[in-house]
């Protein structure tokens, strides 16, 4: 078992229609040395493709992808749920469903920040249905950017998501891979790795 296997077993919480709670260490509050450890656990996955830039979706990737850059040492880029004021210019855009939030959001990526020269690892919290990957992989590719891997804190691996990425051909790296939850008897059982 490892680190985040760990954790998940110690601060989760398994709640009905396949909720895993981590918002006590990952995605609410965070964990900045836990936040650490998954940042060179990438960078140790990762380490021999060429990264010049990570790349996630706001906001619960934000964290992770900012430790995945800093163990790379290169820019990292977050696709944006909702255009702002203060965002300009011409933007790569998909429209990606959340399984958390059951709803349909268009993000997207300022063309100034993703370019045919950079070679992505694209990285997030949680891997259900693949909806938000794939919308980050459209991106990349529209940029004409190499997208050279993926990287998943916690893979469902009971739903279809990660089945999808690796099918389409990609490295995909999932720290955890949960493959059951019971919300009645609160276990968490893992796929060996």
């Amino acid at each position: 078992m490892n680190f985040l296997e760990e954790r998940i077993l110690k601060d989760g919480i398994v709640k009905e229609g396949n909720v895993l709670k981590v918002d006590s260490f990952l995605n609410h509050q965070m964990d900045v040395k836990l936040l650490d450890e998954i940042g060179k656990e990438f960078h140790r996955r990762f380490a021999d493709k060429k990264v010049t830039k990570v790349l996630t979706i706001e906001a619960s990737g934000i964290a992770i992808a900012y430790t995945v850059a800093r163990c790379f040492d290169v820019p990292m880029v977050f696709a944006k749920k909702s255009k702002s004021v203060n965002v300009d210019g011409e933007m790569y855009t998909a429209e990606v469903e959340s399984f958390t939030h059951k709803n349909k959001n268009q993000v997207i990526v300022s063309k100034k920040f993703l370019g045919k020269d950079d070679h992505v690892l694209i990285v997030d919290d949680f891997l259900a249905n693949g909806c938000a990957l794939q919308g980050l992989v459209s991106i990349a590719e529209s940029a004409g950017a190499t997208v050279e891997g993926i990287g998943i804190v916690i893979e469902k691996g009971f739903q279809i998501g990660g089945r999808v990425i690796r099918n389409l051909g990609y490295q995909l790296e999932s720290l955890a891979i949960v493959d059951a939850m019971d919300a009645k008897t609160r276990t968490v059982t893992f796929r060996e790795q």
